[in-house]
């Protein structure tokens, strides 16, 4: 995507606080972006959960997982994503959110993921049962495995309002053409796929058409997970990111991310509130502009 396209994107009121426009005095207006198929909005900076919540039956990893949580809610968080696929981690989400109870502004996605369209049902209700919620905000179609199926039962479940939203996932890069042909035919909400400041394969096709759509975008693998991060933190962070208000790299990368205008929300995922606290830090302040952003690429390319 080059200025131009960028810029005409940003004239579509998609993206928030960008071009270093700063907050009032006083105040860091926490970054939201619309879903553009409803208008609602929601935090810029969600979760992940692949790897990080699967921890079995161990008690103290549960407890820690349930601080984790605490404290991403504390810090404004709002989409917490999950899957099937990922061991115990819905069963170790709801023992969390269990203990917390239903957090305010939680926005609860996760994903059917079964070779078999007809066993989608009872693989969402065991979802639901794990997470103890009433209904999901968002699920969506994993790595699109038997999508057609799943999306015909997801729709139903929309018009029944038995889930709010609707979405397709892949990632690291894969099924880009499948992806796309999915988003013009069907009138999905969502889509999920990997974007970072060194994969952004999304920005040619992916994200323009997912503006041009009213589709929402969710980004995995932020960090590529922690490839990114431990390649940057070897370096001091540049001088000029203080004009972006970033004081780390985690807020720098995700900054990247979420300043873009068709980008809705990045869920990286940590064990550590240390990290979630600077994860979380990218949600406010300045966003870069355009000119800013390929600053920043070219930078971590240097590195």
């Amino acid at each position: 995507m080059n200025r131009r396209q960028f810029v005409s994107l940003l004239g579509m009121g998609v993206g928030t606080l960008i071009g270093g426009a700063a907050p009032a005095a006083g105040q860091q207006a926490m970054v939201l972006k619309s879903i553009p198929s409803s208008g609602e909005r929601i935090p810029a900076i969600g979760m992940g959960s692949s790897v990080t919540f699967n921890v079995g039956d161990d008690a103290s990893a549960r407890t820690q997982r349930a601080e984790l949580l605490r404290a991403f809610f504390r810090l404004g968080g709002g989409m917490l994503d999950s899957s099937p696929m990922y061991g115990s981690s819905e069963a170790v989400i709801g023992d969390g959110l269990g203990r917390l109870g239903r957090p305010p502004g939680l926005f609860a996605a996760t994903k059917v993921w079964t070779s078999a369209g007809e066993d989608g049902p009872a693989e969402i209700e065991a979802s639901r049962g794990l997470w103890g919620v009433e209904r999901f905000d968002l699920i969506q179609v994993h790595n699109l495995l038997a999508w057609e199926e799943h999306l015909e039962t997801l729709f139903e479940m929309k018009r029944q309002g038995a889930v709010r939203y609707v979405g397709i996932t892949t990632s690291h890069g894969r099924r880009h053409a499948e992806l796309e042909a999915i988003m013009r035919a069907w009138p999905i909400d969502f889509v999920q796929a990997t974007y970072n400041i060194r994969d952004r394969e999304v920005e040619q096709r992916i994200l323009p058409l997912a503006a041009e759509r009213g589709i929402a975008f969710i980004a995995n693998r932020p960090f590529r997970r922690g490839e990114l991060i431990d390649r940057v933190k070897r370096h001091p962070l540049p001088a000029w990111a203080q004009a972006i208000d970033c004081t780390d790299w985690a807020a720098f990368l995700l900054k990247f991310i979420v300043s873009h205008p068709a980008v809705t929300c990045a869920i990286p995922a940590t064990t550590r509130i240390d990290h979630l606290t600077e994860n979380m830090a990218a949600m406010h302040g300045r966003l870069p502009d355009a000119q800013t952003r390929q600053r920043m690429i070219d930078h971590v390319a240097d590195l």
